[in-house]
């Protein structure tokens, strides 16, 4: 008796493993975007972005909100997921070089010809908390803040909650952070928080590094920060979408590369340090 045998396809067959993998994700993002809708964190990503400064914003807060009971518990697991936690640990870290390149200037600003204190300017801001948290720690007039960002919803809850602090000395514009208008007056530090992680071309940022350092008053500094790994980074491309609607891909890079960008755009002194979580990296360079 001859035996018919039935062809089977391989269970490491790549076809098959993509299948299961985009059903995994359909069915994640089915769940988010249904039952995850009861956290508050989540419906503010659905709808500004998950990566937006709205979001962020939300994040620094910390605060579990949503429907009673699930809504909670959900939006709880949410922000404390190894992403948002990093982000805070980055916030802390960001405001720590920030209070050290401002004492290193003076409450005077150190500058010859300016009208007085340190001035910071944040090209990619979203709504600045983390900035109006460290200007709510200086006198008046020792510190001038300019939060931009293209996010206008962003911008408008930034000026609501200073205006709700009554804080001075912090201002809010629409700015393209790649495509950066001259201040004013010459910023002494420059942030770009959360930006360079969400651009896959290498060549954008190092370009962006290079221009911002031609913004700056002499003796400046750029801080910028660095995504070097994220554990999340496939559910998050699969999953979760920005603020333009897609799905939100990241990329990480080794600080090393961060710091070359700098050295290659002619700042002298270069050093970074890494938050308390261990995903980013904040990096100083000095003109």
């Amino acid at each position: 008796m001859t035996k018919t045998s039935t062809a089977r396809q391989p269970q490491n067959d790549p076809n098959r493993t993509g299948s299961l993998n985009r059903a995994r994700w359909a069915v994640m993002r089915a769940l988010l975007g249904t039952v995850g809708r009861a956290s508050a964190g989540i419906r503010i990503g659905f709808r500004h972005g998950f990566d937006s400064g709205s979001m962020l914003d939300y994040v620094y807060v910390n605060k579990a909100g949503g429907f009673p009971v699930v809504g909670h518990v959900i939006d709880h697991v949410y922000l404390n997921a190894v992403g948002w936690r990093a982000i805070r640990a980055r916030r802390e870290l960001l405001k720590d070089v920030l209070r050290k390149e401002i004492a290193r200037r003076g409450s005077s600003g150190g500058r010859d010809g300016a009208d007085g204190g340190v001035r910071v300017l944040d090209v990619a801001s979203g709504p600045g908390r983390y900035l109006q948290e460290l200007l709510a720690e200086y006198g008046p007039g020792a510190l001038h803040v300019e939060c931009r960002d293209m996010d206008r919803a962003g911008l408008a809850q930034g000026e609501r909650q200073a205006a709700e602090r009554g804080l001075t000395g912090i201002s809010y514009a629409y700015g393209d952070a790649l495509d950066p208008t001259p201040s004013t007056h010459a910023p002494d530090i420059i942030v770009v928080s959360g930006l360079y992680e969400l651009l896959l071309d290498d060549a954008v940022i190092a370009t962006s590094v290079a221009r911002l350092r031609g913004m700056l008053a002499p003796g400046g500094v750029l801080v910028f920060t660095t995504q070097t790994r994220h554990p999340q980074l496939e559910f998050i491309a699969n999953v979760l979408p920005n603020r333009e609607g897609v799905l939100w891909e990241m990329k990480c890079r080794p600080v090393e590369l961060a710091e070359q960008w700098a050295g290659q755009a002619g700042f002298t002194e270069v050093a970074s340090r890494r938050e308390t979580v261990g995903l980013f990296t904040v990096t100083t360079a000095s003109r």
